[in-house]
């Protein structure tokens, strides 16, 4: 491995690291601290749909504004939380197929939603799962795309680690950083 690629693999783990961190504050830690969620005298509210497109379904329905706006936010946010997830296995992971790595989203989006449901820390969803895997498999697809399009898979490893400096990491700060957190 050359200068150049130590130095794209360093900076793809180090977007990719930032990522999960924010990842596990969005899906764990935007409800509750982490001092919260080990107090004994915690109030645990549980809700749980396993009823596909249900909740999608009820913030569609919804007459006002302000529930249309939090279905949209809601449905597109639990897309696009999860696209760079897609990405990130497709490039880091040696086995580049997509049924066994849209297999392991799957099986991560499940898993935050036991977990989500067992600590009383959001809503476990059934419907958060496939818009999950949604954007997981998105991710792939771009991906693939980006493999077709470059034909070189040195190439769109460059390519993406280039997007994920440029948009991804000035995104992870801004959410980090800038948006109150809850730690």
């Amino acid at each position: 491995m050359n200068k150049r690629e130590q130095i794209q693999s360093v900076l793809l783990y180090g977007v990719f690291i930032c990522y999960i961190f924010l990842l596990l504050k969005i899906l764990f830690l935007s409800r509750v601290s982490i001092a919260e969620l080990f107090d004994s005298h915690r109030t645990f509210v549980r809700s749980i749909n396993l009823i596909p497109f249900r909740s999608i379904s009820e913030f569609l329905s919804g007459s006002s504004a302000n529930l249309a706006r939090f279905a949209f936010g809601n449905v597109v946010g639990n897309i696009l939380i999860f696209i760079p997830i897609g990405v990130y296995l497709s490039v880091l992971k040696s086995n580049k197929r997509v049924l066994t790595n849209l297999s392991m989203i799957l099986v991560m989006t499940l898993l935050v939603e036991i977990i989500q449901g067992l600590a009383g820390i959001g809503t476990a969803d059934i419907d958060d799962i496939l818009l999950n895997s949604l954007g997981g498999w998105i991710g792939i697809l771009v991906y693939k795309l980006l493999l077709f399009t470059l034909r070189e898979e040195k190439k769109v490893h460059t390519v993406i680690t280039v997007l994920s400096v440029i948009i991804g990491m000035p995104i992870i700060y801004y959410f980090i950083f800038m948006i109150k957190m809850r730690f």
